[in-house]
């Protein structure tokens, strides 16, 4: 089956169980969101070609790359730290696929006009910050260029293929001490560059869902911020 497949089957079980949100585990997080209205937000999971050919719809799981920000080191919230692209749902998008072309859009210079919106994952609680967020996922069949349209919010964007952020040599487990109270959450070595946390953790459920996970050892450990 090919990848686009695998991902739209994905996409028709989230729409049929959907419900309450999607609560981060325990090891990474224990709050809740607080009894203010949460915003929503979204983000753009953008699958593309990892290789110079143009994305085919057969292509295979190994043929994908992943494209992600990398937040700038001044920012408040999250500094430094990788992410997909997307932000909060403003009141004139229509939806949370259009909040996640547009925030795409706003942050690397993406022509959405090539993105492919497969659908919406389940909304997953993220307490910190009080948003529900809902991941987008996208299938980029017409490329274009991206960079990190505003150095102040963003330090770069790059793509990473999916074999690499598979395979188990570049799996581990990032670690986070929090008032001597220790949390975990699954992280992605790529180069210089560790994915972890909010990010991290919904791509590993969508890997597992995917049924793409390799096994990897989680007593491999990397201390975060």
């Amino acid at each position: 089956m090919s990848a686009r497949s695998e991902l739209k089957q994905v996409v028709a079980k989230h729409r049929t169980t959907a419900g309450a949100p999607q609560k981060l585990p325990n090891q990474w997080i224990n709050m809740d969101l607080d009894s203010n209205p949460a915003r929503r937000a979204a983000v753009l999971i953008l699958f593309g070609a990892a290789g110079n050919a143009p994305l085919a719809d057969q292509a295979r799981a190994q043929d994908l790359d992943l494209l992600f920000v990398e937040r700038a080191a001044t920012l408040r919230k999250h500094a430094g730290q990788i992410a997909f692209p997307g932000g909060g749902i403003d009141q004139a998008d229509s939806s949370a696929a259009d909040a996640a072309l547009r925030e795409a859009w706003e942050e690397t210079g993406v022509d959405t006009s090539g993105v492919e919106v497969l659908g919406n994952l389940s909304e997953t609680e993220l307490p910190v910050t009080n948003f529900l967020v809902t991941p987008v996922l996208g299938w980029w069949h017409t490329e274009s260029p991206v960079h990190a349209v505003d150095p102040a919010e963003s330090a770069g964007v790059f793509r990473a293929p999916v074999a690499q952020l598979l395979d188990p040599r570049n799996r581990l487990t990032g670690v986070v001490q929090r008032n001597q109270q220790k949390f975990t959450s699954p992280a992605f070595e790529f180069g210089d560059r560790i994915i972890w946390g909010f990010t991290a953790i919904v791509l590993d459920r969508l890997f597992t869902e995917l049924g793409w996970t390799r096994a990897w050892n989680r007593h491999r450990e990397m201390r975060m911020a």
